[in-house]
């Protein structure tokens, strides 16, 4: 077939764009980023410059600055060939747009009568209209003008007198997209008070849905009191909102508007259900509606296509009037790349695009059912394309298992406290399972009644990030290990708050959006020291702290905290396993922390105990030479008297000196270390303090472990007591020395009879192997009678 070669070769130019972009992208991954002068901008070049240098350009700018370049990078790879479609249909609305006016006239009637009967059909929508727009809020927009021109009939000629004499109502859901409300009474220039909230059931049935019967009421009220109840913005799947993947009663919704002459506006993801073969009848009720709004361009994978507002109404005039349609035929040429991609996808590409993505997410539903501590937020469940779960625990005062906190939770509301600590653990899985799993594109959403949740809609992210059935069994497994992770800390938050509470030295810091063990601060010990001195004490004590025990060899994450919000000068632990000894670890900490301390205030007084001992110890030098003179008398102190003096009678002199001992910060006499011809070592030091908590370890066992002995072990969060390594003491039979007679011993002397043969042992092991065996027992005796 003959193509026109301006298109082949606009389609030839797009393909190598495309590549370039792509490939340059690979080698910048490949190369560290370096910026030089190029990236600064500079004014335009008098000269111009070729195509492969501007798209050279336009790939500096799109991944140069880009810090996630991995991720940014898979959406590119995955735009795929009905992308380019996409692409393309917007390089050739530029071009066709110079075509002369009847020729333009035909094909852009052509290309949007073409899409919208498509659309209508795919999405059973019949005898509708379609209106395309790039912001997908703008077709309710224009909806609203048609419905103020329908039911307003001087609204062309009066304006908003008449609007004023009769103020119209729109009805929005509580669990409407945040600012919707506000941005519809902006752009028509109505007053806030024109926009009515409608509560979601919160007694009876869904707690996401509209409540109708409230609705009924509120449309009454207003109706009485000379106000005209205009439109209904009802939800199918909501994504962007609160509440998401729920739908409202549409059916009940429609009777209602119908019963007071309003407009019924349905948008939600729910509404790609209506092109599979099965649909439910929650969603099938959209059918019957005035308008609603599909977003096919992340439904299907495709970039850069416009939204499209399908509606039913009989008055085309109302519909210019309103902007629903045009009579400039470029603005008809919004429709031209989606009519490109709905072509190379095919009716069958789109269904199975869409039906690929609800059994990604009944794959995620069925096996989120078989986890424990895991709940999920969809009544609809069964036709609903988005996924909502969240971590849940029941607390041990509530006597509730496990398996019944689904249920319980909306029996049982939960402490602000500890609902905020479950809306931590779940921000926390969220970010967790979307970096491990970055092709599920699971996000983090947050839900008026239940808190923060886990979301994966494969319908919004599916086609782009090209999520498969691995991904989701791969997102399963990660969730299966994360669960003890997230139960086993929130057990322990409790015994660690405990523990550090009664220990000297540590201090408790409450932090409800820290999603781990919890926050641990060294107090410093002041001695009368200014609050800035003693602020920056703390912080270097702490600061030293956390660099210790990330020294350690454990599998805990020991930092700062959060970069913003948290807490100074403390110590924040991360997530924990069951295995953990809580009691060792704070232990260590309080240790870890006297020692810096000590080490901190013995370099903090060491200058001024130095300075003081040399002045101490240059006047006890003088004092010595004071004396040394009167004892040697004057003569000797004469050169050549004291030569001759000294021949004759020699005299002796004991060295005097002194020692200054930094451990004790004293001065000490040297008469010891002439007489033992060696140094002594003084005053011994303090012992380090180290935690009485150190036990033997097992080959590869880490520090903060302890091993489980039973079933039953994950409820034990103590280590193990003095009292039963008394009881294995007991238990150990006594070591005797060969003289001794086992026989013999009495019952009243048996534990001081074992106490002595235990360090009889000790000495004896001690003993040199050169000495004879009765040298041996003689050592034996010795230790026995000490």
């Amino acid at each position: 077939k003959m193509v026109d070669p301006t298109l082949a070769e606009m389609g030839k130019n797009l393909n190598e764009a495309m590549k370039m972009l792509e490939d340059n992208q690979r080698k910048e991954e490949e190369n560290e980023k370096r910026y030089t002068r190029k990236d600064i901008p500079g004014p335009l070049q008098g000269s111009g410059q070729d195509m492969v240098s501007i798209l050279q350009l336009v790939q500096n700018l799109m991944h140069g600055e880009e810090e996630e370049e991995s991720s940014q990078s898979y959406r590119l790879q995955n735009v795929g060939e009905q992308g380019h479609m996409a692409l393309l249909g917007h390089s050739l609305a530029a071009y066709i747009s110079v075509l002369d006016r009847e020729r333009l006239r035909k094909l852009t009637t052509r290309i949007l009568s073409d899409t919208t009967l498509w659309l209508c059909r795919l999405f059973r929508y019949e005898n509708g209209s379609a209106y395309y727009h790039e912001d997908d809020r703008e077709g309710l927009l224009k909806i609203c003008r048609l419905v103020i021109h329908t039911r307003y009939e001087d609204y062309t000629v009066e304006g908003f007198n008449v609007l004023y004499t009769k103020q119209p109502v729109i009805y929005i859901s509580s669990a409407a997209r945040m600012g919707l409300g506000q941005a519809l009474c902006n752009q028509l220039g109505l007053p806030l008070s024109c926009m009515c909230r409608v509560p979601c059931n919160t007694m009876f049935g869904s707690q996401h849905q509209m409540d109708v019967a409230l609705l009924d009421r509120l449309i009454k009220d207003d109706a009485e009191s000379g106000k005209m109840p205009l439109l209904l913005v009802a939800n199918a799947g909501k994504y962007w909102t609160p509440g998401a993947g729920h739908t409202d009663k549409l059916g009940r919704l429609k009777e209602l508007c119908e019963q007071y002459n309003m407009w019924l506006h349905v948008e939600g993801v729910n509404l790609a259900t209506l092109a599979l073969g099965y649909v439910s009848s929650s969603v099938l009720a959209a059918t019957k509606c005035d308008s609603m709004t599909l977003t096919l361009g992340s439904w299907l994978g495709l970039p850069a296509v416009p939204a499209v507002t399908l509606y039913r109404h009989e008055d085309p005039s109302l519909s210019l009037a309103a902007g629903l349609t045009s009579s400039q035929p470029v603005e008809k040429l919004r429709a031209l790349p989606l009519w490109l991609s709905l072509q190379y996808l095919g009716h069958d590409g789109i269904v199975e695009r869409i039906k690929h993505a609800s059994q990604l997410s009944q794959r995620l539903l069925e096996n989120l059912k078989n986890l424990d501590f895991i709940k999920t937020s969809v009544e609809d469940e069964l036709s609903s394309p988005v996924v909502v779960f969240r971590f849940f625990q029941e607390y041990a005062n509530r006597d509730q298992t496990p398996h019944a906190a689904p249920t319980s939770a909306i029996q049982h509301p939960i402490i602000s406290n500890e609902r905020h600590v479950c809306d931590t653990f779940n921000q926390w899985l969220g970010e967790q399972l979307a970096q491990l799993v970055p092709a599920s594109g699971v996000d983090v959403v947050e839900l008026e009644d239940e808190g923060t949740c886990v979301r994966f809609s494969p319908l919004m992210t599916s086609a782009v990030l090209g999520t498969e059935i691995q991904d989701v069994d791969q997102l399963v497994d990660c969730l299966k290990m994360k669960i003890p992770v997230l139960t086993s800390t929130l057990q322990l938050r409790e015994e660690f708050e405990q523990e550090v509470r009664r220990t000297v030295g540590l201090v408790y810091i409450e932090d409800l959006s820290w999603p781990g063990l919890g926050v641990v601060r060294y107090s410093y010990h002041s001695d009368g020291k200014n609050d800035d001195k003693q602020e920056k004490e703390l912080e270097k004590i702490n600061a030293e702290l956390l660099k210790k025990l990330n020294d350690l060899e454990s599998d805990l994450s020991f930092s700062l905290g959060p970069e913003f919000g948290g807490e100074k000068n403390c110590v924040y632990i991360g997530m924990v396993t069951e295995d953990l000894d809580v009691s060792e670890l704070v232990e260590t900490i309080a240790a870890t922390g006297r020692e810096i301390e000590e080490n901190s205030r013995l370099l903090e007084n060491m200058t001024e105990v130095v300075r003081k001992g040399i002045q101490e110890a240059q006047l006890q030098l003088q004092k010595a030479n004071e004396e040394r003179l009167l004892e040697e008398g004057l003569l000797r102190q004469i050169p050549v008297v004291s030569s001759v003096l000294n021949w004759f009678s020699p005299f002796q002199a004991s060295p005097k000196g002194r020692t200054f001992n930094l451990t004790a910060g004293s001065l000490e006499s040297t008469e010891s270390t002439y007489v033992s011809k060696a140094q002594g070592t003084g005053t011994t030091p303090p012992p380090t303090p180290t935690s009485s908590l150190a036990k033997q370890r097992l080959p590869g066992q880490k520090i903060f472990k302890r091993s489980l002995r039973s079933s039953d072990a994950f409820s034990e969060t103590s280590s193990i007591s003095h009292c039963d390594d008394l009881e294995k003491m007991e238990q150990r039979p006594p070591v005797l020395s060969p003289g001794h007679d086992q026989g013999r011993l009495e019952p009243g002397m048996k534990e001081q009879q074992q106490t002595a043969t235990l360090v009889t042992a000790t000495e004896r092991d001690t003993v040199p192997s050169d000495k004879s065996p009765s040298t041996c027992t003689q050592a034996e005796e010795q230790g026995s009678q000490r």
